[in-house]
């Protein structure tokens, strides 16, 4: 796989659109292998308050996650854009292997060398339980449709 991740800064709206998007559609995917391979070889990361540096990290960090975090399925929407940095919101459900779901609640902040690559994440997320009726993502595991609602459109 190439070390570059168009669209590469500086961002324009329809860029840094498409660069959340793809984010989103690498999340969905669930593969840590996969999704690491959008960060700089030495990304550097705060997740909540976990701390993460390099490739390595990022997949045990995420392989950790997703067997915690089952059914997971994350909608991300652009909230600014300058130059090469990207402030996101976002939320994502996930239930844990009790069977308790979650609605998960966040904000990013992303830095991005010239090759596309994510070399900086900074991530603060809420966890909200919520009953099993009131999930509103139900799309098959992967992918968001891509008519499915926004955040916005889901008044999140």
């Amino acid at each position: 796989m190439s070390d570059e991740r168009p669209p590469f800064p500086p961002f324009t709206r329809e860029t840094a659109i498409e660069k959340v998007r793809r984010a989103e559609d690498g999340w969905n995917s669930r593969d840590p292998e996969k999704v690491a391979l959008a960060y700089t070889a030495d990304s550097r990361w705060r997740n909540r308050a976990e701390f993460v540096t390099g490739r390595q990290e990022i997949v045990g960090f995420l392989t950790r996650k997703w067997a915690r975090e089952l059914d997971y399925r994350l909608i991300k929407e652009l909230w600014a854009f300058e130059d090469n940095r990207i402030a996101v919101r976002f939320a994502y459900e996930w239930h844990d292997d009790s069977g308790t779901w979650f609605r998960s609640y966040g904000n990013e902040n992303w830095e991005f060398d010239e090759r596309g690559l994510m070399r900086t994440r900074h991530a603060s997320i809420n966890d909200l339980p919520i009953d099993a009726s009131e999930r509103l993502y139900h799309w098959p595991p992967g992918r968001r449709p891509d008519d499915h609602p926004s955040l916005s459109d889901l008044g999140l």
